[in-house]
């Protein structure tokens, strides 16, 4: 039986048994309470094109599961970017209550409030194992929804692309001088670090990169990972890729509920919805995994892709600026401070175990060339 299946199944069942449990004796008194379960249709947007299956498809993930753990009954409608809202307006669109949900990367909205960025990621950051740590065991889902409260929205976890790739360049860039002038693609707060290493930074969305790069409108830009780098074309203009992408450590996505529709959801809708968006997310992120590898090889054998490291000399100063622009920013603003506080406290002490457990291991093991 495939994994995909045994989910499906195991979930109706154990539904299907709580449901039987808490009829006891009065079968008809459980069936009238399925029975008056309202019908509700939900529209989502979201920031990503349909033509990127894996971060779209998040959502769809979450909508097929909603509606099979409600028997049918709420049914949550997707929109690519730009159906209904560009990319860039779907949180203000929930907000309003234009539609009762959104799929997006927060930082996105950084104009909003800067320290939306941590509920996605920052330069030097979580990677994603220690994102969803922070998220679910400590306090990154409670300050994230306190910040998403001043939006009328309560937020979910809604996937993660792991480490991404730093990138596609027309020309090699192995000092620092070599990104001064240079155009880029590059949002959020990598954007912000690009720009003090004398960047000229450009934001786009997923379908304007390429042909912007076509035409040399930027000499570079950054999106993912391989197998979204591959859909969109890249390597077809700029031959250089490379990695890793340190502003993009772990760059979670999130489900955006607009709150006063929340509040109307019975509880067990409520509870329909956090459960898919946790499987969306786990989801996202296994796909990934799957289909990165097999991008990459065919990128590097087939396409004339060259591979290249950023320099440690690169590396040290885009770090020295991200903390220096992190702690600027925490100086500032006591709500950003508390944020930021608990998120570096987080990474410390999960750096401190990683690198004792995982990094050891993964020296090792991811260089044994075979």
């Amino acid at each position: 039986m495939k994994r995909r299946q045994f989910v499906k199944k195991a979930s109706l069942a154990g539904g299907a048994g709580a449901l039987l449990a808490g009829c006891g004796s009065g079968a008809g008194e459980g069936a009238a309470a399925v029975q008056t379960s309202p019908r509700l249709n939900w529209r989502l947007t979201s920031s990503f094109p349909r033509s990127l299956d894996t971060i779209y498809g998040a959502a769809e993930v979450l909508s097929k599961r909603v509606a099979e753990l409600t028997g049918g009954r709420f049914n949550i409608r997707v929109f690519p970017a730009g159906e209904l809202v560009p990319y860039n307006q779907v949180l203000e669109t929930v907000q309003k209550g234009t539609v009762q949900m959104g799929h997006s990367a927060s930082y996105y909205f950084t104009g909003l409030n800067p320290a939306l960025a941590f509920d996605c990621t920052v330069p030097f950051g979580l990677n994603a194992r220690q994102y969803n740590a922070w998220m679910y065991h400590g306090d990154g889902l409670a300050l994230t929804r306190k910040m998403f409260s001043d939006f009328n929205i309560i937020n979910f976890p809604g996937g993660n692309t792991g480490v991404q790739m730093g990138g596609w360049f027309r020309h090699q860039v192995e000092t620092l001088a070599d990104f001064r002038g240079l155009k880029m693609r590059i949002p959020g707060f990598g954007g912000q670090v690009m720009a003090e290493l004398g960047v000229n930074v450009q934001v786009l969305a997923g379908g304007e990169i390429y042909p912007a790069l076509e035409r040399g409108v930027i000499d570079a830009a950054e999106w993912s990972g391989p197998y979204d780098d591959e859909k969109l074309g890249f390597y077809q203009i700029a031959k250089n890729y490379y990695y890793p992408g340190w502003w993009e450590p772990g760059p979670g996505l999130s489900f955006y509920i607009n709150k006063d529709a929340w509040a109307t959801l019975p509880s067990d809708y409520q509870a329909a919805l956090a459960a898919a968006s946790a499987e969306a997310s786990i989801d996202m992120m296994a796909a990934y995994d799957a289909k990165n590898p097999v991008a990459l090889a065919k990128l590097t054998s087939s396409e004339g892709v060259v591979l290249r490291p950023f320099s440690n000399e690169v590396m040290v100063r885009s770090r020295e600026i991200a903390f220096d622009l992190l702690g600027a920013e925490a100086a500032k603003d006591p709500a950003y401070k508390e944020m930021y506080d608990s998120y570096n406290a987080w990474r410390k002490a999960s750096n401190a175990w990683l690198r004792t457990s995982e990094n050891t291991y993964a020296t090792f093991a991811f260089n044994e060339g075979g």
